[in-house]
């Protein structure tokens, strides 16, 4: 699994970095989406994947 954030369509709900703060965390300056790890660990994917239907946006995906 390998995670794209896309900062350009982030509205800064925080969805992701509350789902899995291993992960996700936000941007001090703009509350944009911070990508911890663009490839997470097999034990966080399940995680990972409820971030991505939470996110408002559609900034994060998944391949």
């Amino acid at each position: 699994m390998e995670i794209k954030a896309d900062t350009t369509v982030c509205i800064g709900a925080g969805m992701c970095a509350l789902t899995v703060p291993a992960v996700f965390d936000q941007s001090e300056d703009e509350g944009t989406v911070l990508l911890l790890q663009q490839v997470p660990p097999a034990d966080l994917e399940d995680a990972v994947r409820r971030a991505v239907t939470l996110c408002p946006s559609g900034a994060i995906s998944i391949s």
